[in-house]
């Protein structure tokens, strides 16, 4: 029997437009990498996701790219065509047979984009300023036309979305993607309506917002929820700071988005820049929208002690991501009063049993310190 004390996590939630969670527990979208070279959903990674969706009340997928070249990593899997619909709906499909509600998310990969994976080597961005790092390339800077076909693009992923019977999508606005660089001063340089002052910067994420939402309300037939993932800072300067995410999220706010869901490694982990505050940037947040919108928190959270201390910040939903790789009974286990079993290190022998496809595998085990267990 489960201990009274995680109660809290296990009580269902209600969206505004109706559409109920089991529980508040949400899988976060992770790249796996293990998609077919065609752009469909592989049956490893369809095994993948269902292996781990009886549990948490609502599965956020990978991210699927919406436009051919936006693709950003080997073992992707598409959203930008028609003729992927019946892929997307075997994900979803899998994802709601074993109960939990399935969120496509979706991106565009912009300045982060293999240039060997898209048409023509063509990386394109808000502005020909290449990514920080090594051999990083020079993207070519997108025209007003394209912008506007990019924006269309997200509408056209959600129709599909819709199509395939998915609850909901997530805009992938985190992350260094093409959203967020439109946002950033660093990787946005323009001076058109794109672009400049930081109002101009918003111009593109929310025209996404905009066409995704009008797309939703012209084809849905039953409730279908809309979320936004945002990254709160970036390294670089000029990037952005803890202030600007405070008026993107003030804006975001005002688009009567179901949930705002915020992309960290850690937590608990403290703004850089931008604001006078010793809290943590998910307080900050949720102080800031927690009362005009949901908030998603993540990062870094394995046992179900962890889980309660960021539900009592006040976010309505704690997202896991590396622990459900590592465990995908964890919500069983907590509801079955067996928390002490769950297991918070990955097992290097146990592949096969927690069902991870070999690309992700091999990801985990070669990369030291991204998952507990492997140093």
């Amino acid at each position: 029997m489960m201990n009274k004390k995680y109660a809290p996590l296990f009580e269902t939630m209600t969206f505004k437009n109706g559409i109920q969670l089991k529980n508040r527990i949400v899988m976060a979208p992770m790249t796996n990498w293990s998609s077919n070279p065609d752009g469909t959903v592989s049956e490893a990674e369809v095994k993948y996701y269902a292996r781990r969706s009886n549990g948490a009340g609502m599965v956020i997928t990978a991210c699927t790219y919406v436009t051919a070249n936006g693709k950003g990593f080997h073992g992707e899997f598409g959203g930008d065509r028609d003729e992927l619909i019946p892929s997307l709906r075997q994900l979803a499909t899998a994802i709601k047979e074993q109960g939990a509600i399935a969120i496509l998310q979706m991106f565009h990969g912009g300045r982060q984009v293999p240039p060997e994976l898209i048409p023509d080597g063509d990386v394109v961005s808000a502005s020909n300023i290449p990514a920080e790092g090594n051999g990083k390339p020079e993207p070519r800077e997108l025209s007003d036309q394209e912008i506007r076909s990019i924006i269309r693009d997200f509408g056209e992923t959600t129709r599909r979305a819709i199509e395939a019977g998915y609850d909901g999508v997530e805009i992938h606005g985190a992350n260094g993607y093409l959203i967020q660089q439109f946002f950033s001063p660093h990787s946005n340089r323009r001076e058109d309506k794109w672009g400049g002052s930081l109002e101009k910067r918003l111009t593109f994420p929310m025209a996404v917002v905009d066409e995704v939402k009008r797309v939703v309300s012209e084809n849905a037939k039953r409730p279908f929820i809309v979320g936004y993932r945002f990254s709160p800072e970036e390294a670089e300067t000029p990037g952005i700071t803890m202030a600007d995410t405070l008026v993107l999220i003030d804006e975001l706010a005002k688009k009567d988005l179901d949930y705002l869901h915020v992309s960290l490694q850690e937590f608990w982990s403290k703004p850089r820049r931008g604001v006078d505050d010793t809290r943590s940037r998910i307080e900050i947040i949720q102080e800031r929208v927690g009362n005009r919108v949901p908030v998603i928190g993540v990062g870094s959270i394995y046992n179900p002690d962890d889980a309660l201390k960021a539900f009592q910040t006040g976010v309505p939903l704690i997202a896991l991501g590396r622990e459900l790789i590592i465990d995908p009974d964890w919500v069983q286990k907590v509801l079955d009063g067996k928390e002490n079993e769950i297991i918070t290190e990955i097992n290097k022998n146990n592949q096969e049993q927690l069902v991870i496809p070999d690309p992700l595998w091999q990801a985990i085990i070669h990369t030291p310190g991204w998952f507990p267990g492997i140093h």
